[in-house]
């Protein structure tokens, strides 16, 4: 008798099924390498992954990086793609029992470059849905001539109108590139190779859901970057000693509210397109996920591992924003220790960007940090794969 497997998606048990029902089940992107999976007439706490069983996924992974759910079924685009299998039963809760042996983390930074630049062409592609909108609006910025007294002609309306369509176009291409970067990486993991136009394929159908959870997740953080610059602003305008420790008492709230929030949204992308899952099944599964390996030492857990990552582009992207203009702001620092009217050292400012018109450093800098702001994204999927394999 051909061996009956059970299988497991997202909490429920589906089965038994043998080995040609489960290449069915994997034909319509059902059965993924990376779900639980046991013989039906073996015990319970003996489950394996879906990719260990023989003859259903050939394609092994590479020693670094372990299963990974495939992204190349359309089916999975709606949450009414969930499985419809045979349901062997009730559905069980997913274990929160962590085996006492994990796996080391693998060295995220190399995993990270190493699927870059094995991708790097259609990263590059993915990179230009933000490069084109941006160097566009950059260069159609030097016919607007916003100089006082100059009349408005036709020139700077077309210029002005042409500039607003490049930002919404940016805009609109965010979600897709979130989501492109996040399949590209999950395939290219698991030694597949997908074409740029079947990524962009697949994450147009992602366009909806990335696009409104993104919206909540970076207008809490803009408004929480408003509330610390509106405690920067009490203190300069009221520099009392009971402003001060009130600033001080609401800067610590302000940085806990932050910290929480980052938990909470850490792994949100992974869960959004890898997992398909809603909104709040991706919040509260990335706070689950940012949460867990407890039983780890502290640097190899994901939430502070993930931080390290953040702060290492972010200082990354500080040195390529502030080192070429570094001389400038040190002259307007110096003329504002200075003078004793800001308005004038304003109205100098603006003549002096007026004046330059087009900065091409820094666009070439802006242009060389979206080129390789893919990696953040990267670097994300391989820290999201890690941490569920080690669960």
């Amino acid at each position: 008798m051909a061996e009956q497997w059970i299988i497991r998606v997202q909490g429920k048990e589906y089965g038994p099924a043998d080995l040609a029902m489960l290449r069915e089940w994997k034909a319509d992107g059902r059965v993924l390498p990376a779900n639980p999976a046991r013989q039906a007439d073996v015990n319970e706490a003996h489950w394996k992954t879906a990719g260990d069983i023989p003859g259903l996924f050939q394609v092994e992974p590479p020693p670094a990086q372990g299963e990974i759910r495939s992204q190349k079924s359309e089916a999975r685009n709606e949450k009414s793609a969930v499985p419809q299998l045979r349901d062997s039963g009730e559905p069980k809760e997913i274990s929160d029992q962590k085996s006492k042996s994990r796996p080391p983390s693998r060295n995220t930074l190399v995993e990270t470059f190493r699927i870059y630049f094995r991708g790097f062409f259609q990263f590059f592609g993915l990179s230009l849905l933000s490069i084109v909108p941006i160097v566009c609006a950059e260069l159609t910025s030097r016919f607007i001539d916003t100089a006082p007294g100059v009349n408005v002609d036709l020139r700077t309306l077309v210029a002005v109108a042409f500039g607003l369509c490049m930002l919404v176009l940016r805009i609109i291409l965010v979600p897709i590139y979130i989501a492109g970067i996040q399949i590209l990486t999950a395939e290219l993991a698991t030694g597949h190779r997908i074409g740029f136009f079947s990524v962009l394929n697949a994450a147009v159908k992602y366009w909806p859901r990335v696009a409104g959870l993104g919206l909540f997740v970076y207008g809490v953080f803009f408004l929480l970057i408003l509330f610390a610059l509106g405690i920067a602003i009490m203190v300069v305008t009221s520099a009392t000693l009971f402003s001060i420790v009130l600033a001080l008492g609401l800067l610590a709230f302000q940085v806990w509210l932050f910290g929480r929030f980052f938990i909470n949204v850490l792994f949100w992308q992974q869960f959004t397109v890898l997992e398909n899952a809603n909104a709040n099944e991706a919040l509260r599964e990335s706070r689950r996920l940012a949460r867990s390996g407890r039983d780890l030492p502290w640097y190899q857990r994901p939430l502070w591992r993930g931080a390290l990552i953040v702060s290492l582009w972010v200082a990354f992207v500080l040195a390529i924003t502030i080192t070429p203009a570094w001389p400038t702001l040190r002259d307007y620092f110096v003329e504002l220790t200075r003078t004793q009217d800001p308005q004038a050292l304003l109205q100098k400012m603006n003549a002096s960007l007026q004046t330059h018109g087009v900065n091409y450093p820094v666009l070439a800098l802006s242009i060389l940090q979206r080129i390789l702001q893919p990696l953040l994204g990267i670097a994300f999927v391989v820290l999201y794969l890690d941490s569920r394999q080690a669960e």
